[in-house]
């Protein structure tokens, strides 16, 4: 299979039906894509639409090509990571990996144009964000959140409003930023540096007032950030973490016991927000962003140092600081449903409160004329007016319009 060929089924597969997020090749099935959050056939012309350990390595082929550190991390590991380009159709991230002893390849699509804070509807205190002149901000949550999407729309902002130089680490680069009031600089592990820690070492050296980390994985990336925002630096990185508790638990466990006082001291002195993402479903079956937003004041900080407790609760302190901008998940998700982008049901899978929000949702009926007995029985729930319906909102990723 030439690279023709490949660039031909890649174009049919992503143009095949609107919201395609994700392509899944996959030995014993057919290609499959992503749309909305569900999986689809795509049928080609081999016996059953089924796709052969042999198709696949000639795909792999083309994307990792004679790149040597590619195919020796792919050999080594069971797995890598590249991007590939359709030109003039599509970009995309592949990974390449091993699953039970065969070859499979998933590509997520990278959205063509460069996302903005409006267009992905983020609030308000996002733009406070990049006004920090030193710090670090992460952005977390599983993959495939959207939490590059997030970043990126961080770095346009920058980019379109202050005349500073941004430097990007990035595996890969998934959004082309164009000089814009800023001057941009983008490294890709792999291409331009050799791990992480060393882009972000040499980094310091460079000039950058923003430096953006696509993911800290080690101790060692993660003392540079912090060196990095404690010497006039604002660094926008990711971590694969749920919550704000979960993210500075994640950050200490890169460190020894011995050292823990001293890390939790110097993350009081720099964390300056933390923002937690998940996609859920939405009423009209595509996916909606949440998120989950705590930036810094004395309590946060004395939490960070001194660790959470009963009396030291960071959902308790986000909720506190809601006229700042700040939000916990279910104060986000009961404002969806609020606005019937979601429902009760999504609203209770994934709260983090059950019991409050269950309150909250007879609540939010009752003040809409509904009896307690049509909200048990869900019968009117969907007949429901809002009074205000909000624009429809972009999602990151792979929650595509």
């Amino acid at each position: 299979m030439d690279k023709a060929t490949v660039d031909a089924l890649l174009t049919h597969m992503v143009q095949s039906e609107k919201g395609i997020s994700d392509l899944l090749f996959l030995e014993g099935k057919p290609p499959l894509v992503e749309a909305y959050g569900r999986l689809h056939d795509f049928p080609i012309d081999t016996p059953g639409s089924l796709l052969t350990g042999h198709l696949i390595a000639e795909i792999i082929n083309q994307l990792l090509g004679d790149n040597e550190r590619l195919l020796k991390t792919f050999a080594t590991t069971g797995s890598c990571d590249t991007s590939y380009e359709v030109e003039g159709v599509v970009r995309l991230r592949a990974n390449v990996y091993k699953q039970n002893g065969r070859s499979a390849i998933v590509m997520r699509r990278f959205p063509s144009e460069i996302p903005t804070l409006e267009k992905l509807d983020l609030p308000e205190v996002f733009r406070e964000m990049v006004k920090e002149k030193n710090g670090i901000v992460f952005v977390t949550g599983a993959a495939g959140s959207g939490k590059t999407t997030t970043l990126a729309a961080l770095v346009n902002e920058l980019n379109q409003t202050e005349p500073i130089h941004i430097l990007t680490l990035e595996d890969p680069i998934e959004f082309l930023h164009p000089h814009g009031c800023a001057a941009i600089s983008q490294r890709e592990l792999g291409k331009d540096f050799p791990t992480f820690a060393d882009g972000l070492r040499v980094a310091l050296r460079q000039a950058p007032k923003v430096i953006l980390v696509g993911e800290i994985r080690d101790r060692e990336t993660m003392e540079i950030a912090l060196t990095a925002s404690e010497t006039g630096h604002l660094v926008l990185t990711t971590l694969h973490t749920v919550n704000a508790g979960q993210t500075l638990s994640r950050i200490i466990g890169f460190f020894s016991r011995e050292e823990e006082d001293q890390i939790r001291q110097r993350l009081s002195e720099t964390v300056r927000y933390i923002v937690s993402q998940r996609l859920v479903s939405r009423t009209d079956g595509r996916r909606l962003l949440v998120t989950e937003l705590m930036g810094s004041n004395l309590r946060t900080r004395e939490a960070i140092r001194y660790g959470e407790s009963e009396a030291r609760l960071f959902s308790d302190m986000i909720e506190a600081a809601s006229n700042l901008g700040w939000h916990t998940f279910d104060q986000a998700l009961l404002r969806a449903r609020g606005a019937d982008l979601i429902s009760d049901e999504t609203a209770l899978t994934y709260s983090n409160n059950k019991t409050k929000m269950r309150q909250a949702l007879e609540q939010l009926h009752k003040q809409r004329g509904l009896s307690q007995e049509d909200v048990a029985s869900g019968l009117k729930l969907d007949i429901v007016k809002p009074v205000a319906k909000p624009a429809d909102a972009a999602v990151p990723n792979s929650a595509a319009v």
